[in-house]
């Protein structure tokens, strides 16, 4: 995605799906080969643009874990909207697992430790010039919050999780994680549905 040849701008790509598969557990004390195939999907009908980014990892040439990434590049032309904006969905029914309240610099502190400093992310300057109203947490912050509550609270490793990126969390929200039925999951910011996904 950093190369000449990747057809997009990086800096406001916005992050919509990840899946995430463990295959056998790692050796922690191998080195881990990881291998990452970009795949740009055609343009939907809104003028869209997305593409996938499919990570596999290998110790000794075996496969370790699949990782599926799925960006929104280019925004497509909104649809009429017909009469008032739709009501906030209710709380989901289920379990509450915890919750969390994401620090003014969460975003800045899972950037340097993860590498991704996309600018929508950092500051509230820097988050208003790609257009969003305040800095947010990245998608794979609240994935791995999630993933550590849900071992925490079902006592065992998780196998896979995938997430759904609906909304965004601002920083300072205060975030809730929900269980479903299923091996569901959901976060939530405030009212608003913010990430669903499941778990195995």
């Amino acid at each position: 995605m950093l190369g000449p040849e990747f057809p997009f701008r990086l800096a406001g790509m916005v992050h919509v799906e990840n899946d995430i598969r463990e295959q056998q557990r790692p050796d922690l004390a191998l080195p881990m080969e990881l291998a990452t195939r970009v795949v740009v999907e055609p343009p939907a009908e809104n003028g869209a643009r997305y593409c996938e980014l499919l990570t596999v990892g290998t110790q000794q040439g075996q496969t370790v874990f699949e990782c599926r990434s799925r960006y929104l590049a280019v925004r497509g032309r909104r649809r009429a909207e017909g009469g008032a904006r739709a009501a906030v969905p209710p709380v989901a029914e289920g379990r509450a697992v915890g919750e969390w309240l994401l620090a003014a610099d969460a975003g800045r502190r899972y950037a340097a430790v993860s590498g991704d400093w996309n600018p929508i992310h950092l500051w509230p300057w820097s988050a208003r010039l790609l257009g969003m109203k305040a800095p947010i947490i990245h998608g794979m912050h609240s994935v791995a919050k999630a993933c550590a509550l849900l071992e925490q609270a079902e006592g065992r490793r998780l196998g896979a999780i995938s997430a759904r990126f609906k909304a965004p969390i601002p920083l300072g929200s205060q975030v809730e994680l929900r269980l479903g039925e299923a091996g569901t999951y959901q976060l939530r910011a405030g009212a608003a549905l913010a990430v669903e996904g499941s778990w195995r």
